[in-house]
């Protein structure tokens, strides 16, 4: 296999399980991923949800690093256009001086919530969350101790200073991020489950790797692999992508029309509501494989981390066996025989 394959787990409050019942799921499929071969296993940043309850990542990875042993743990992602980029450093090198080379640090762009939740993550700051280029760059400067003499902030230093830095990504779904990744030479994760737009993520690819060749590009995609093409099917059913289309010419992806429409009543703008087919692969391993195959040649795609998005927790845990590295090796190996 010339890509690898990760997991992204928003911590999904299913089949009735309670808040504490959830978060150790995800620390139970932490630990399954690790034994099946899988590269790294991130954790997401959503607020103010009834629906998820992965809320702080950079919590949950301190306590998923410590309940694995080597599958790489992070976030996917920090959304940074709240915090301090001084302290989001200071976190992920504490993180990597507890566990040298295990690291991820993802940061995201998108609010993590509605309105509400992100007035309270600013509150009593000075923060309007429209310097993201800023914050991200001072924050791989800080990882990377190049703070340039004519910055304001010239000699401070995030410690712990780690011997081995986190690794760091930007998660995105357009050409724009894609650009500010390989400008900046950093990896990048296009998030087709968001966009899933094939044509956008060519001009993502081909914008990245005119920036920086040899840099990481990964994808993070909406796949569900099942003994049968059919059950799979079945099991995605008619699931959809909810979008808000605000007057000032952001979009965003929520879970619901509920939530879409209360993100429009709280953003103070005259907004749209769309629904769209939700994109995601299905099928057998081998035949969610040939589309990973696909994907690598076309796209030179070095990772696909996979989100899985639906409500039945032993069909989830399935679909993560059937795609597991060990498993498609393992089919790979009885077809050699």
């Amino acid at each position: 296999m010339s890509y690898t394959l990760g997991i992204l787990d928003q911590s999904l409050i299913i089949e009735g399980a309670s808040n504490e019942q959830t978060l150790q799921k995800t620390v139970a499929l932490a630990q399954r991923a690790e034994q099946l071969g899988y590269s790294r296993f991130w954790v997401s940043e959503h607020h103010d949800t009834k629906s998820l309850a992965g809320s702080s990542p950079e919590v949950l990875v301190s306590y998923l690093l410590a309940k694995t042993k080597s599958i790489q743990i992070g976030s996917g992602g920090v959304m940074l256009q709240h915090y301090s980029p001084y302290k989001v450093a200071e976190n992920f090198h504490v993180l990597a001086s507890l566990e040298p080379g295990r690291v991820d640090l993802g940061i995201g762009k998108a609010p993590g919530g509605l309105p509400l939740s992100t007035k309270a993550l600013q509150y009593g700051t000075l923060n309007q969350g429209e310097d993201f280029e800023e914050r991200l760059t001072f924050l791989q400067q800080l990882i990377k101790q190049t703070i340039p003499k004519e910055h304001e902030l010239y000699g401070i230093q995030a410690t712990p200073i780690p011997q081995t830095k986190p690794a760091l990504f930007l998660l995105g779904a357009s050409p724009e991020s894609a650009a500010l990744a390989g400008k900046l030479g950093i990896a990048f994760v296009f998030a087709r489950f968001i966009n899933s737009d094939d044509k956008v993520l060519a001009q993502a690819a081909s914008t990245y790797r005119s920036h920086h060749p040899n840099g990481t590009f990964a994808l993070s995609i909406a796949a569900l692999a099942a003994p049968s093409k059919e059950e799979a099917k079945e099991l995605i059913g008619d699931q959809k992508i909810t979008k808000v289309h605000l007057a000032s010419g952001r979009s965003l992806t929520l879970q619901s029309v509920e939530l879409a429409e209360k993100f429009g009543q709280e953003s103070g703008e005259e907004y749209t509501v769309e629904q769209y087919e939700a994109d995601i692969l299905y099928g057998t391993a081998e035949d969610i494989k040939a589309n990973f195959d696909d994907y690598h040649v076309r796209f030179q795609i070095d990772e696909f981390i996979l989100h899985t998005p639906i409500l039945k927790e032993f069909e989830r845990q399935r679909s993560f066996e059937l795609l597991s590295p060990v498993h498609l090796q393992l089919q790979h190996k009885v077809k050699v025989i």
